[in-house]
């Protein structure tokens, strides 16, 4: 099946491999103010997949992921490597087989990739396992969210250190990377950045002789790609630590592998529940990876009840943000894990609008993540923007509601919270751009309605 994308596009199941098709700008019309109820299940993890998928290029053996997040962002991965090439079976929504036997490699270099990969910056984790495998890679200017500048330095000095020449070429817009044989060696990474550290990872795996990855992050996700890897024949070891050694081998086979519950959904569900006075259960969370997530909550006033690996939130009239020891004001900051993820930062400050306290959301990694709350202002949140990196949310103690208002989704983490700021708001909000959402979050209004909220996605 020949498999073409147009932007924007939906995902239409089929038995074989993701088509899409072109469709019309939406937007989210929400009416807010309504309590929720009932059980959700995280979607399989964004993150997670991204690396994972990219890592199936490092074998000719079949390999078998089950639990992807069907989302915009994984099935842009999934058709460029059907157009370079890969055998791809889709059996079912959250189920793909890949089989990289005769890859086209000279498609990466191609205009249509350019265009296609520009819009999503995880198509840099193809590099790695290009490069380890195939000698050569291509890297186009990087896509994704508007949050800041995220360098691409840590993976490209990565690169080098292993034995990878590398030039950008302004006349086609590509970082290109060569290396006959790629050696392993020492690294100090001068950042823990996750997608630096999977894509050197993928490129060590192949690599002769022994790599150090030191200051390595160490994200679930990270670990996960490291066990994968282990089940294909890579010889990783200090999983879970901030320092990776790995003894690069001949060849990998083929695995099955489950992708992890997404951390990030998770962590919204328990925002959404309190900001809307909710009473919601979230299966399977896969709570042993939530890290210091819910800790983080419940510093929010949050009650949360564990059963298992499910996550309980009842329906709470309020919440006081704690402070610290010595009275001051709670300080929220994101930090590489086992630290507080930046992915769950505007969660965190659009949950404390309607909360009793106040709180400093610090956002040290994006600049640009924080302007988003000029929305939550004009919906009658009280936050005080101290700078790019910096709000304070004072909160509402629920005397007054949101108001509904419209408004456009900057990125997909701030749409979500734009979203639960309009779902817990009186009146009509619309979400304008919510192809930012999509690219996250897996049918996110239906799995809301079945909660009970009024939503619904209308033509722009």
């Amino acid at each position: 099946m020949t498999v073409t994308a147009c932007q924007p596009f939906l995902y239409i199941l089929t038995s074989g491999l993701p088509v899409f098709q072109s469709v019309n700008m939406h937007s989210f019309e929400v009416r807010g103010g309504k309590k929720l109820q009932g059980d959700i299940t995280p979607q399989g993890a964004k993150n997670e997949a991204l690396q994972i998928i990219s890592a199936v290029l490092l074998t000719d053996e079949k390999v078998t992921i089950t639990n992807i997040p069907d989302i915009i962002d994984v099935n842009l991965l999934i058709e460029l490597l059907a157009e370079m090439n890969v055998k791809i079976e889709r059996p079912e929504r959250g189920t793909c087989t890949f089989q990289a036997v005769d890859v086209n490699i000279d498609y990466l270099h191609s205009e249509a990739y350019r265009k296609k990969s520009g819009k999503l910056r995880g198509s840099v984790m193809l590099a790695g396992p290009m490069l380890g495998r195939y000698k050569r890679a291509f890297i186009p200017k990087p896509g994704g969210d508007k949050i800041g500048r995220r360098r691409l330095d840590t993976h490209i000095i990565g690169f080098e250190k292993l034995g990878a020449s590398f030039t950008y070429h302004d006349e086609d817009g590509f970082f290109h990377l060569e290396a006959p044989q790629l050696k392993g060696t020492y690294l100090l990474l001068d950042e823990p950045s996750v997608t630096g550290t999977a894509n050197i990872i993928m490129a060590s795996v192949l690599a002769k002789g022994q790599t150090t990855i030191y200051n390595a992050a160490c994200e679930p996700y990270v670990q996960q790609l490291c066990r994968m890897l282990n089940d294909m024949g890579a010889k990783i070891s200090g999983i879970s630590s901030n320092m990776l050694t790995i003894q690069g081998v001949e060849n990998l086979g083929g695995v099955e592998h489950r992708i992890l519950p997404d951390m990030i959904e998770v962590g919204s569900f328990i925002g959404l529940a309190a900001s809307t006075q909710s009473d919601i259960t979230i299966k399977n969370a896969g709570i042993e990876h939530l890290g210091i997530i819910p800790e983080k909550f419940t510093q929010l006033g949050i009650e949360l009840d564990f059963n298992g690996d499910d996550i309980h939130i009842p329906e709470q009239e309020s919440y006081e943000i704690q402070t610290f020891l010595d009275g001051s004001v709670m300080t929220i900051y994101d930090h590489p894990w086992p630290g507080f993820t930046p992915d769950l930062l505007s969660i965190i400050l659009v949950t404390a609008v309607q909360a009793k306290g106040s709180v400093l959301v610090h956002q040290k990694m994006f600049e640009s993540r924080l302007f988003f709350v000029d929305k939550l202002i004009d919906m009658g949140a009280r936050i005080v923007l101290c700078d790019p990196h910096r709000a304070v949310v004072i909160g509402l103690e629920r005397e007054q509601k949101l108001r509904g208002i419209t408004m456009s989704s900057p990125d997909i983490r701030a749409g979500v919270a734009l979203l639960i700021a309009a779902l817990s708001a009186e009146g009509k909000s619309v979400i304008q751009n919510i192809e930012q959402i999509d690219r996250g979050y897996q049918d996110i209004d239906g799995r809301l309605r079945r909660l009970g909220a009024d939503i619904k996605r209308i033509s722009a």
